[in-house]
């Protein structure tokens, strides 16, 4: 018996076979439903929260979004390492990564299902 696979845009419930990943063509059209906003507008607001973002996180600012989370850029040291193919050794170079850490809200809106 073949699957039937959900429409185009249609939320699927989660279960561990079954995920959807949101776009961010997705986001520009929830804004635009949920605002009111013209489509270019709405793709123009989420551009420029997207780069407002990425700019500050470049800079190294931390990122707070209250209900949300926040996002963050930690250095991590260079270290040693191994080529697992040949076993030789070497060094991994230092490196930025960017962290998330989810708010209480999120968290208990995740495992709750509500979001309060």
């Amino acid at each position: 018996m073949t699957p039937v696979l959900p429409a185009l845009g249609e939320l699927v419930p989660h279960t561990p076979t079954a995920t959807r990943t949101m776009t961010k063509a997705d986001l520009i059209e929830r804004v635009y439903e949920q605002v009111g906003f013209s489509k270019k507008e709405a793709a123009e607001v989420v551009e420029s929260v997207f780069e407002t973002m990425k700019q500050s996180l470049e800079q190294g600012d931390k990122i707070k979004i209250s209900g949300f989370g926040n996002f963050l850029v930690r250095e991590k040291a260079a270290r040693r390492g191994r080529n697992p193919q040949t076993s030789e050794a070497l060094v991994i170079p230092s490196r930025r990564v960017l962290v998330f850490k989810p708010s209480q809200v999120l968290k208990a809106a995740l495992n709750d299902g509500s979001a309060s």
